[in-house]
């Protein structure tokens, strides 16, 4: 498959290029609003072109699919140009500003008959799916609760826009609450129904929140409790799931790369829990060029994405409001 880059990003840098070489995918353009910088990004990463002028790199009919990394306001008509132009899509979470714009994107993507996907990473680490095995083979019995902690210091490479910028969709709550959404979706199976929250800026934000809490009511009647924050350098990642016959306690998994631990808890003592330690974004590009090729579907759809989006903005929405929120998933018919 012949990629293009639109974004000369970090998490391209880090961990999307070497996926996509691993998954014998070809890179063969980057786009950056700067053409040094678009340059200087091919150079280092031995990409042959660069680019400033989206609809120039997609009237290239040799390219296959389009892999979106830049910030979060650009996505909406960075993805729909591409899927006019008829090319794959993956994009990188939140898929846009508004639950309607997303929707718009998995429209755009069905009529073309495309595979549009969301690169919600965790949903492919080898930790989460043997949590999701645990709980779907009924191991804790009926799940009463999750707790999702996701609470880190952001980098100061990866500060910038994100804790300054509204207006490009900066805050901890599209960053990483929308993650924990898809966390708790791809977990339990289901849909948060409603929402109560809480935010502040507790030392980075400057004009958005940098921390969050929030708790959701879920169809089952299990209640997830969720922490984001941008400030926290010690507290470590994880999560927690409690049934009704044994608990799930997942340590430093909330996380980019394939470490951490599982421990079952049950009447008969715990339990230390194997996984495959594969690369999370190498197994994101398998499953998107596998359904390219009509091999089932992309590890986070479109639809994932638009359902982790919708959780996210009505935590914000709660956090502001200061009143419970049902969430709004948008028209999908």
């Amino acid at each position: 498959m012949r990629w293009a880059l639109i974004g000369a990003s970090t998490i391209a840098r880090q961990y999307m290029i070497g996926a996509i070489r691993a998954e014998h995918g070809e890179i063969s353009h980057v786009l950056s609003a700067s053409a040094e910088r678009a340059r200087a990004f091919a150079a280092e990463h031995h990409i042959s072109a660069s680019a400033t002028d989206l609809d120039t790199l997609l009237a290239d009919p040799e390219i296959d699919a389009v892999y979106i990394s830049t910030t979060n306001e650009k996505h909406l008509l960075q993805a729909l140009a591409a899927l006019h132009a008829g090319k794959h899509v993956l994009c990188e979470k939140p898929l846009a500003l508004a639950v309607d714009h997303a929707v718009a994107m998995v429209r755009a993507a069905k009529k073309a008959g495309l595979v549009f996907a969301t690169n919600h990473h965790l949903r492919c680490s080898g930790s989460h799916r043997a949590v999701r095995e645990l709980i779907m083979s009924g191991r804790i019995g009926k799940v009463l609760s999750l707790r999702l902690h996701h609470a880190v210091f952001l980098p100061p490479h990866l500060q910038g826009w994100r804790i300054s910028s509204p207006e490009s969709g900066g805050g901890v709550i599209p960053d990483i609450t929308v993650h924990d959404a898809d966390v708790a979706r791809f977990l339990l199976g289901e849909d948060p129904v409603s929402v109560v929250a809480q935010m502040t800026s507790s030392g980075l934000g400057n004009g958005v929140e940098d921390s969050a809490m929030s708790v959701w009511t879920m169809p089952s009647g299990a209640m997830v409790m969720s922490h984001e924050s941008f400030t926290h350098p010690f507290a470590g990642s994880g999560l927690e799931v409690h049934g009704t016959q044994g608990s799930i306690f997942a340590r430093d998994v909330m996380t980019q790369n394939p470490i951490g631990s599982v421990e079952l808890v049950t009447g008969s003592g715990r339990q230390t829990i194997a996984f495959e330690q594969h690369d999370l974004y190498r197994e994101g590009v398998r499953r998107f060029q596998a359904a390219v090729a009509g091999e089932g579907e992309p590890a986070a759809t479109g639809l994932d994405g638009v359902k982790s989006l919708a959780v996210a903005l009505a935590v914000r929405d709660a956090a502001e409001r200061g009143v419970r929120i049902a969430v709004n998933y948008g028209d999908m018919h």
